[in-house]
């Protein structure tokens, strides 16, 4: 079983709602968790407002300081960000868990990629770094309720390097009611991400905020 003993875990766009929310989960499972944002300020009001020994910072020094990071910015930042923190997270974990979702009178829709994928993107910006896509249909909602003990879905892992979807794996079951399932390589992160879309369409439908779960593992 990976062991998550020691590992500070960085957020970069820790101030947006899923950023904060799986901040929060990783605090109040006993981690010690890093938000960055542009704002050292807006980062430290951010992990104020989570508690549970959460701590602020700007970008680049979550970055540095992290052993694991999480990209959860939105995408329009996401290629700029990453290129000017090559130097900070090369040798690192870097979790993408980025969706390019945009919006318009019919709802929800995926956006092209050039490089297949968000992940593939940060993959193709971080040559150095170990990016693994995750995160990606977490309701940031049930993420931030207090109500809301266990978390019930399943996050789906993907990557070319096996300890580190491993590592990603047991991270996302430190957070009660989650599993961390393999879901393929790298290359097949476009349809996760872009199934976003449809489960905001359900979301939306439904009045829900839902998850997936994998049958029969």
């Amino acid at each position: 079983m990976t062991d998550l003993n020691g590992l500070t875990i960085g957020i970069l766009g820790g101030t947006g709602d899923q950023g904060k929310g799986l901040a929060r989960r990783f605090a109040l499972a006993g981690h010690p968790v890093l938000i960055g944002s542009r704002s050292a300020q807006r980062a430290k009001d951010a992990a104020a407002s989570i508690g549970s020994g959460a701590s602020g910072d700007e970008n680049a020094a979550v970055a540095t300081q992290a052993d694991i990071v999480i990209v959860a910015v939105p995408y329009d930042g996401h290629k700029a960000l990453l290129e000017s923190l090559r130097a900070e997270l090369a040798g690192k974990i870097v979790v993408d868990c980025v969706n390019p979702i945009g919006f318009d009178k019919q709802g929800a829709y995926a956006l092209p990629v050039a490089e297949g994928s968000a992940a593939q993107q940060a993959a193709a910006v971080l040559p150095d770094t170990r990016v693994v896509a995750a995160f990606h249909h977490v309701s940031a909602v049930l993420l931030m309720d207090p109500a809301v003990d266990e978390v019930e879905l399943d996050v789906l892992v993907l990557g070319d390097d096996r300890e580190a979807t491993d590592t990603v794996q047991a991270l996302a079951a430190v957070i009660p009611g989650v599993r961390g399932v393999y879901g393929g390589r790298l290359r097949n992160a476009h349809q996760i991400e872009a199934l976003t879309a449809n489960i905001i369409s359900v979301n939306r439908r439904y009045k829900a905020h839902a998850g997936l779960r994998i049958t029969d593992v």
